[in-house]
C-alpha cells in the first residue's frame, strides 16, 4: 500500500512540476539556443547567483508542499488524487498555493541563472496563467469541498506571495474571545 502511495505522488510530481521547470526550460533553450554559459560582468554573476538562489528557494517550497499534501491532507498533486483534508499548516499557513509559488521561483531562477528573456516570458506567462486560473477554477472547487473552512483560510492566507508570519487556524480561536481579530493577531 505505502510503495503504491509513493508512485502516485511520483506520478503526480513528474506530470506538472518536472515539466514545467524543466522539459519546457529545456525546450526553449533550444528553440532559442540559450545556453549555461559563465557571465562575463558583475551584473551577469548577480543574476546567476539571484537565479540559483531562486532555484533553490522554489524547489525546497515545492518539496515542502507536496509533504505536506502526502501527511497534512493525504492526497497527491495529482487532479484526481486530491487531499482529502484542507492543508493550512507549514508553507500553507504562509502562503495557499505554495506549489505554484515554488515553480515560478525556480522558473525566475532559470531566466536570471541563463539569463534568458525567453525564459523570463515563459516564467510570466506561467505566472500569469495561474493567477487568473486558481482564483477562477481551482478556489471555486476548494471552496465547494471544504465550505467554510476554506473561505476562513482564503481570508487569512494570501494565494501566491507569502505572508511573512504564518496564519495558524487555532490562533484565531484562542483570540476570538481575547480581543484578537479574526486573523488570529492579536492587537
Amino acid at each position: 500500500m505505502r510503495v503504491l502511495y509513493a508512485v502516485r505522488h511520483l506520478v503526480s510530481i513528474l506530470i506538472l512540476p518536472v515539466t514545467v521547470t524543466i522539459l519546457v526550460p529545456v525546450w526553449i533553450g533550444w528553440r532559442y539556443g540559450t545556453s549555461m554559459t559563465f557571465p562575463a560582468t558583475a551584473v551577469g554573476w548577480a543574476l546567476a547567483v539571484i537565479g540559483v538562489a531562486g532555484l533553490a528557494a522554489g524547489a525546497a517550497l515545492g518539496a515542502a508542499s507536496v509533504r505536506r499534501f502526502a501527511t497534512d491532507g493525504r492526497g497527491t498533486l495529482a487532479p484526481g488524487d486530491p487531499p482529502r483534508e484542507l492543508v493550512v499548516r507549514g508553507v500553507y499557513g504562509h502562503v495557499r498555493n505554495p506549489m505554484i509559488s515554488g515553480v515560478i521561483l525556480v522558473l525566475l531562477g532559470e531566466a536570471a541563472a541563463l539569463r534568458s528573456a525567453p525564459h523570463f516570458e515563459w516564467a510570466a506567462g506561467f505566472a500569469l496563467f495561474n493567477a487568473l486560473y486558481i482564483p477562477l477554477m481551482e478556489e471555486r472547487e476548494l471552496r465547494v469541498r471544504f465550505g467554510a473552512e476554506y473561505t476562513t483560510y482564503a481570508r487569512n492566507v494570501r494565494g501566491l506571495i507569502p505572508r511573512w508570519r504564518a496564519w495558524r487556524p487555532d490562533a484565531e480561536r484562542d483570540v476570538a474571545g481575547a480581543g484578537g481579530d479574526a486573523g488570529g493577531r492579536v492587537p
